[in-house]
């Protein structure tokens, strides 16, 4: 039986078009946030959330200044991590959750995110995620995704989506040719290699990331085909 020391503060607990979100902080300070029950993520460690965004760089050798778009905004790690790094040009995130956007703005994630928020290359877009790849005129050189736990464990239904065909060629065109897209995981999936390839994206490779206990996290990677 968990101890009154194990137990969570809940310091915020909203209904959003999708369901419940719940920010909480753990005895120790660490801050989490919850979506239906299922977690997200947390400010624990975040060197997976910051190697996302370093991988899609790294896949864009002699780019000047490329545009970013990050999709999901979680506890800041992505977006802190773009916006300390001068080559990046404009950084667009895209959040669909107000409460989340909130709790950056003015609430306890403010500690992570304040000086990227602040920053002059940095946008937020409350948008869901898979509408605004598929209705979005704007143009990008990388697309790092980061709103589910892995492309087989969506936080909703229609997430699931933006893995498939049609998700991953709508992905396709907001990229400028020969972009990259990057995509957070909790696992491996073969699976989701298989569906990049047939997409048409070249180079496609899956990076892990050792986290402190159980499986490594990974990324997995594509060459626009455009």
């Amino acid at each position: 039986m968990p101890s009154s020391y194990d137990i969570p503060d809940v310091l915020d607990r909203r209904e959003g078009p999708h369901g419940e979100v719940v920010l909480r902080r753990r005895p120790g300070g660490r801050l989490e946030i919850i979506a239906n029950g299922c977690f997200l993520m947390d400010t624990s460690d975040g060197r997976s959330e910051r190697r996302l965004v370093d991988a899609a760089l790294d896949a864009l050798p002699g780019r000047a200044r490329p545009d970013v778009l990050i999709g999901g905004l979680g506890v800041g790690f992505s977006l802190a991590h773009a916006a300390a790094n001068p080559r990046w040009g404009r950084i667009t995130v895209v959040e669909r959750e107000h409460a989340v956007v909130e709790w950056h703005l003015d609430g306890p994630l403010s500690a992570f995110s304040a000086r990227a928020l602040a920053d002059p290359r940095t946008k937020i877009a409350e948008a869901d995620l898979v509408a605004y790849v598929n209705e979005t005129s704007d143009t990008y050189d990388a697309l790092c995704l980061d709103i589910d736990n892995g492309p087989g464990w969506t936080v909703t239904e229609g997430n699931g989506n933006l893995y498939g065909a049609a998700g991953l060629t709508s992905c396709a065109r907001l990229l400028r040719p020969g972009g990259v897209l990057a995509v957070w995981s909790a696992q491996p999936s073969p699976e989701f290699e298989e569906t990049l390839r047939n997409a048409g994206f070249q180079q496609v490779r899956t990076e892990e990331i050792p986290v402190a206990r159980g499986v490594p996290d990974v990324v997995h990677l594509g060459i626009s085909p455009g």
